[in-house]
């Protein structure tokens, strides 16, 4: 019964919930029991909170409460999820998955924990990522790789990689993470789940630990659509605490999707045959549905990847530098001021992340900033009108989320060959639109099925249009 239980989507769970058929308490055991079972192997969660159960025991009388009042619970009322590691909880360790935060406890709730409290979900603990959300494979933490619930020779993506193995192998029943350039979507891709980053600024960033400001948002991750739906909702809307965040009504309505647009030329670079294969498959089913796709060309497409990295480079130099060995974080003396600085964060910062801050200093230093940096910013100016225009055409963007399935452990440890799998994915994080990726089936590698997914990428605030079209995809 316990297993079972872990393996719900959120939207059963709480029907279960509502008509009394189980209780929160038996969700959160069940993934406690899924917890004991295989994170010691997977290595999804950093720690497991110890108040779990407390926390849905309080959910029970909540819904009891309720019923008594006449009143009506969330859906999220009792439901236990998982929370990448960037995510602030008062009174609990946030580390970033870095030596440098390793102790730092939270002084405040984040905006979306805040929400998340009030809807009364039970939070099992935090989640291994890659060191301060830099990487795609979620083998950059301080703390371990996490490996891939479908074959645990291989990697869980990234960023946010122990939320979707948590979700993925019924340690969760949902989870959030923080999309970065992909960071949401490629583990989701990797582990087979739902993952959203939504329209930038439709979710505040107050309480979470910045990677990359004018990219980073934090998203769902679930087992399905509805799900992953039912957690940006509630999460969603404007805050005072967070000057970038949008209000829900910021954009205006659009219509169901009808037509997909295919950037071809940017699908034909490196490609995994069978994930084309996979691809292709899903564009016939959403056709059958009544949903045609057509060829497009977005020109500045081509130099999205750099672009994206450059600036990812500068704004994470500028991010890091609060992490001194002065204020706070790890501090280790050395004879100088200088060395303390030097001595605190080559002990605190692992190798992917300094060798972000030495590239940013780079591309922002004088005599650069023109070259690298001033032509970044203009490039992402031309991305993000191209992406305007071509809404006018079609109303989604479809591609492959990732260009390959769940790469081994170490397979990417040149850091090139790691940037370049984000190609599909960084692109959202450009512009600042919402993208989707749902999973379109597997693909077999050393006798193993590994799951892949699809993007699909809507226009500023049409995250409906993301949830519809998602929902139509079932391989």
């Amino acid at each position: 019964m316990e297993t079972s239980l872990a393996h719900l989507s959120i939207t059963e769970a709480a029907k279960k919930l509502k008509v009394k058929e189980i209780t929160a308490l038996d969700l959160a055991r069940a993934c406690l029991v899924e917890i004991e079972k295989r994170n010691k192997s997977l290595n999804a969660y950093l720690e497991v909170y110890t108040d779990v159960e407390a926390q849905a025991k309080v959910a029970d009388a909540k819904r009891a409460q309720n019923e008594k009042e006449g009143k009506a619970s969330h859906p999220l009322l009792g439901i236990p999820l998982a929370l990448k590691d960037n995510i602030l909880v008062e009174g609990r360790v946030a580390s970033a998955a870095s030596k440098m935060l390793e102790h730092y406890t939270a002084t405040y709730d984040a905006t979306v924990i805040k929400k998340l409290k009030d809807a009364g979900a039970v939070f099992l603990g935090r989640t291994n990522m890659d060191e301060f959300a830099l990487g795609s494979t979620t083998e950059n933490s301080a703390f371990g790789v996490t490996r891939n619930p479908h074959d645990e020779t291989r990697t869980a993506g990234g960023t946010s990689g122990g939320s979707a193995v948590a979700v993925a192998s019924g340690m969760a029943l949902g989870a959030l993470g923080t999309d970065t350039g992909g960071s949401v979507r490629a583990p989701s891709s990797f582990c087979g789940v739902v993952g959203l980053k939504p329209t930038y600024g439709a979710v505040s960033r107050f309480g979470l630990i910045a990677a990359v400001s004018s990219f980073d948002q934090a998203g769902p991750l679930a087992r399905t659509v509805e799900d992953a739906e039912l957690l940006f909702t509630t999460i969603r809307g404007e805050d005072a605490l967070d000057s970038t965040s949008i209000s829900e009504t910021e954009y205006p309505a659009r219509t169901a999707p009808k037509k997909i647009g295919v950037p071809v030329s940017l699908i034909a670079q490196g490609l995994d045959a069978d994930v084309r294969v996979r691809f292709d498959a899903a564009l016939v089913q959403l056709t059958k549905a009544g949903i045609p796709w057509e060829p497009i060309e977005l020109p500045t497409l081509s130099v999205a990847l750099a672009t994206y990295y450059i600036t990812n480079f500068a704004e994470v130099s500028s991010n890091l530098a609060r992490f001194d060995g002065i204020r706070y974080g790890l501090s280790q003396k050395g004879e100088t001021l200088f060395d303390d600085y030097a001595t605190s964060r080559a002990a605190g910062f692992g190798a992917e992340t300094r060798r972000r801050i030495i590239l940013g200093t780079y591309v922002l230093s004088a005599g650069y900033y023109d070259a690298f940096y001033g032509k970044a910013t203009a490039a992402r100016e031309q991305l993000r009108r191209e992406f305007v225009e071509i809404f006018k055409k079609v109303d989604i963007i479809a591609t492959p989320t990732m260009p390959c399935p769940a790469t081994t452990i170490g397979e990417k440890s040149d850091p090139l060959s790691m940037y370049l799998m984000d190609i599909f994915t960084v692109t959202a994080n450009l512009t600042g639109n919402p993208a989707l990726t749902v999973p379109m089936g597997t693909v077999t590698r050393d006798g193993k099925n590994l799951p892949v997914g699809m993007q699909f990428t809507a226009a500023h605030g049409d995250e409906s249009g993301l949830f519809a079209i998602g929902k139509l995809l079932v391989l």
